[in-house]
């Protein structure tokens, strides 16, 4: 078991770290919006939340080696389903032809009050 962790993608804020490499799996953590230069949200609508928090996942999954098609599995947590329509219109666009597996729930709260979280998980073959 390795911890990953990039510079490129937000700093923890809390008791975790941004990825766990176990063999050549790679478990990321959820990714908020943040941009890791500046600690603050990428814009304040689902669009440009989104690409970052995708962003923030690809940084950390490029750190363990791997690449955006190694992703198998991503879990989107909105603030509000009603923003779904525009989450995955954003996610298609990152994800192009690859579509790993999904699940996408709406939640009460995310932290820091931001619109998306997103987590992932990447397996090299």
């Amino acid at each position: 078991m390795k911890p990953i962790n990039t510079i490129h993608a937000p700093a923890a804020v809390g008791p975790y770290s941004q990825g766990i490499l176990v063999k050549d799996t790679l478990y990321v953590s959820g990714q908020i919006p943040y941009v890791p230069e500046t600690m603050k949200p990428a814009g304040d609508d689902i669009k440009s939340q989104t690409k970052q928090s995708l962003t923030n996942i690809l940084a950390i999954v490029e750190e363990a080696g791997m690449k955006k098609e190694d992703i198998v599995k991503c879990g989107v947590f909105l603030k509000d389903l009603n923003m779904f329509k525009d989450m995955n219109e954003t996610y298609s666009q990152f994800f192009g032809t690859h579509k790993p597996a999904r699940f996408a729930v709406e939640v009460r709260r995310l932290p820091l009050d931001v619109l998306v979280e997103i987590d992932a998980i990447a397996v090299k073959e």
